[in-house]
């Protein structure tokens, strides 16, 4: 039956497919199926149910490619530098969160290009990825999920560093993983960069840039 169901959802328009999940929940063990079934777009399992993602904005990917550029140039693999690519798996932790996000910049582990033709997942079983950006979009929905729900997401997976590019604020957020007497890691502001500030990054302390040489890439 849950077989039948997968297929009958991948041979549908994805409109239609979202429309028949309000009927028929999705786990993320149903959604990894129906996604190797050869399915191409981009879509966050939200309460059980598929959400096709908007294309990325043009500014948002010229500053993720920009990243990509800088992290490479400090001798990053660029095998290991993903923009807008790579799929994580995140745990829900209040109604509305997706069960999985696309980073618009992600640096995995080695381990996890261990087999090179699989999918770009990393499912929670997984170690997490070493660093991760985001571009803020203009609007409230998308800044409390970059800035609130994906913070507290990322930190869950154990993410070490987490990056906020905020054109509308000029500012670019660096977000340190520390552990307290809790299991569970949290993240802690390392710095706040405007303008000519040198950003100091954690994981990558050869990156030489600044807020506005990074924000620029998008203008």
């Amino acid at each position: 039956m849950e077989d039948t169901l997968i297929e009958d959802i991948w041979a549908l328009r994805p409109v239609e497919a979202i429309a028949m999940t309000f009927t028929q929940k999705l786990t993320f063990a149903d959604y990894l199926a129906l996604e190797d079934s050869g399915r191409e777009e981009k879509l966050e399992l939200i309460n059980g149910e598929l959400i096709a993602l908007p294309p990325e904005a043009w500014s948002n990917n010229d500053i993720a490619m920009f990243m990509f550029l800088q992290l490479v140039a400090i001798g990053v693999p660029f095998q290991r530098v993903k923009v807008h690519s790579c799929e994580l798996q995140t745990p829900v932790l209040e109604a509305g969160d997706a069960a999985n996000r696309y980073p618009d910049l992600v640096v995995v582990e080695p381990v996890h290009r261990a087999h090179p033709d699989q999918r770009m997942t990393i499912t929670l079983e997984m170690p997490p990825p070493l660093w991760v950006m985001e571009v803020v979009r203009p609007g409230k929905t998308n800044r409390d999920r970059d800035y609130i729900r994906k913070r507290a997401q990322y930190a869950a997976v154990g993410i070490p560093e987490y990056v906020i590019v905020d054109p509308e604020e000029q500012a670019v957020l660096v977000l340190r993983l520390e552990y307290g007497e809790q299991e569970q890691g949290e993240y802690i502001e390392a710095g706040r960069y405007t303008g000519d500030r040198p950003l100091q990054s954690p994981t990558f302390p050869a990156l030489n840039l600044t807020a506005a040489q990074i924000l620029s890439a998008g203008q």
